[in-house]
């Protein structure tokens, strides 16, 4: 795993060159590191050049291999990135620490439910669907910074930034612009934007987190037949 090792360092580099080349401050850009897929002696190497900011897409899958990683790095912060079911909301609660895929009243209802029953406070981000592609989770733009209010007014929740994934085969350019504004008009601070292919771009539009998998972790395993 020595090679997931070196293309962290590497990734890492470029992120610092994208933020000098942004006129941005150092440490601007959180890197999440994306195991998703990845198995525990993947990612424990990862873990062991002291990376500690991770994000999976499934519950049950990070349920399976973060609880004894944890135990070991007991300073990781564990970012769901992908869609959350509600049914999934108390589990999700009590094993992330971030969650970046708030996208519905049900799940902002039931993660309001869970973090006071649980008392665990997470951070919190709205996941727009940039592009309005059916198939993809999000709130439509025209609806984000109403639905980030709601969150906050009917919810009570904290809602700490954006994240978005912009439409493959697109310029991502006009997607990050884009999640910028509706960042600004609704009063958040954070973005979660930018991915192996398009991370630099990402920082240059104002990115304060990119989720890398494929840059540091190489090709995803194929699914079990």
């Amino acid at each position: 795993m020595g090679d997931a090792v070196e293309q962290l360092a590497a990734v890492k580099a470029k992120i610092a060159a994208a933020v000098r080349a942004a006129g941005r401050d150092a440490g601007s850009v959180s890197l999440v590191a994306v195991s998703k897929t990845f198995g525990a002696d993947a990612i424990r190497p990862v873990l062991a050049a002291g990376q500690r900011v991770f994000g999976e897409n499934r519950v049950q899958e990070a349920m399976a291999k973060w609880p004894a990683l944890k135990e070991e790095f007991p300073d990781v912060e564990l970012h769901l990135i992908g869609p959350l079911q509600s049914n999934k909301a108390k589990e999700a609660v009590a094993l992330f620490d971030v969650i970046e895929s708030v996208d519905r009243e049900k799940i902002a209802a039931e993660l309001a439910r869970e973090m006071k029953k649980q008392d665990r406070v997470l951070r919190l981000y709205v996941q727009v669907n940039t592009g309005s592609e059916p198939q993809k989770a999000g709130v439509e733009p025209r609806e984000a910074v109403a639905f980030v209010d709601r969150c906050r007014d009917v919810h009570g929740l904290s809602i700490e930034g954006l994240m978005a994934i912009p439409p493959a085969g697109e310029n991502p350019g006009p997607h990050f612009a884009l999640l910028e504004k509706l960042a600004r008009e609704a009063g958040v601070e954070k973005l979660s934007m930018g991915m192996s292919g398009d991370f630099e771009t990402a920082i240059a539009f104002g990115a304060t987190g990119v989720r890398v998998g494929s840059a540091i972790f190489g090709g995803r395993p194929a699914p079990n037949p």
